[in-house]
């Protein structure tokens, strides 16, 4: 038997990373944050003092790196080349240079391979804008998890308010929009709907209704829970 790997897609603000992370607890399944990977090897760029757009020393960076995810006690840790890096990759920095060097072929490219080696020795659950159509175009369950700009910017108004921070509801709305606009409209692997993928659309829906949504179109993908 295989491992079953869940993909789930969909626009910034969307609640993939939360809900993922809670379907892969109640599976058992291992959550990889590919946006913690992304960070990771930002950091690796950052340590080897290159700029975030000098593409050729990033394409030679990435040709001898590691990046893993695993699990100790129950919380994820990142690795950097066997080191354990997650506490150094929440900085701004690192989140400013993986945002810059996401961008480019050979980093995506290197990703990409990373985590389709994850995806083959464990049962998975990945988020995030091109994996059901990139990163894992095989695994069984696909979920394109959505919810209208308004809703999605609701909700990230109400995390900032609750951290005190000022904030304009309509300025979040804007920037929602012109990152949906950005991620469907990129070169390399944009943000769309995979052919197979069912889709979610999360605005008039709990997060639990979400996380059991998604695990039941697991189970109707052939996922055997408890076997």
């Amino acid at each position: 038997m295989g491992h079953f790997n869940i993909a789930v897609d969909g626009p910034a603000g969307a609640g993939k990373s939360t809900i993922a992370r809670m379907v892969a607890k109640k599976l058992g399944f291992v959550y990889v944050d590919t946006g913690a990977m992304y960070r990771t090897m930002a950091l690796h760029f950052i340590r080897l003092g290159i700029g975030p757009g000098d593409e050729e020393a990033i394409a030679r960076a990435c040709r001898d790196v590691d990046v893993t995810i695993c699990y100790e006690d129950g919380a994820q840790q990142v690795m950097l080349n066997g080191e354990n890096v997650s506490g150094l990759i929440r900085t701004e920095e690192v989140g400013s240079m993986a945002s810059a060097t996401s961008v480019y072929a050979p980093v995506r490219k290197k990703l990409v391979e990373l985590q389709q080696e994850l995806a083959k020795k464990a049962d998975v659950i990945m988020d995030g804008r091109d994996i059901g159509t990139c990163v894992l175009p095989d695994a069984p369950a696909k979920i394109y998890l959505t919810a209208s700009v308004e809703v999605r910017a609701g909700r990230r108004f109400k995390e900032l308010a609750e951290k005190g921070v000022e904030c304009s509801l309509k300025e979040i709305e804007e920037d929602i929009r012109e990152r949906d606009y950005r991620d469907m409209n990129r070169e390399h692997s944009p943000l769309k709907q995979a052919e197979d993928a069912v889709m979610l659309d999360s605005s008039a829906m709990t997060i639990d209704q979400v996380v059991d949504a998604i695990i039941r179109i697991a189970c109707e993908r052939g996922l055997e829970v408890g076997a």
